[in-house]
């Protein structure tokens, strides 16, 4: 099956995306595709053959899960890429232009949800990353 691909350009610099994108306490904040989820832990081991876990929730505390993986590619400020505890693979690539970064993300669709809802859903999640990103004082 054809890889799903979404991207948005963030006005800011490659290292204050990759810093924002890969660390933890970031993590926690800018990683929820809408305003009745978010994520209250979030672990990074920012290394090939380290493992990332994002503990994903409703915040009524309906339904959560783990989004959780192993990373196979790690090139600070150009590329990160992974694969997934279903082993569908991902990656995701950071190119600078002019002060901005294009962050640009393919990912295997799993076979439960529509294509659509998948790119959606990951869509408002980079979405949300460029809002915060471009709001960060630090």
């Amino acid at each position: 099956m054809e890889q799903i691909t979404v991207k948005t350009t963030v006005k800011a610099a490659a290292k204050k995306v990759w810093d924002l994108w890969t660390d933890p306490n970031h993590i926690v904040r800018w990683n929820t595709a809408s305003e009745n989820w978010h994520t209250p832990r979030a672990e990074n081991d920012l290394r090939v053959g380290g493992k990332f876990l994002s503990r994903m929730e409703a915040k009524d505390g309906s339904f959560g899960f783990d989004f959780s993986g192993t990373y196979d590619e790690v090139e600070p400020q150009k590329r990160i890429a992974y694969t997934m505890e279903d082993g569908r693979k991902a990656k995701i690539d950071f190119k600078e232009t002019q002060g901005n970064t294009e962050v640009i993300t393919a990912f295997d669709p799993e076979t439960q949800n529509p294509i659509e809802m998948q790119r959606d859903g990951w869509q408002a999640i980079l979405d949300n990353f460029k809002k915060y990103t471009e709001n960060d004082e630090s």
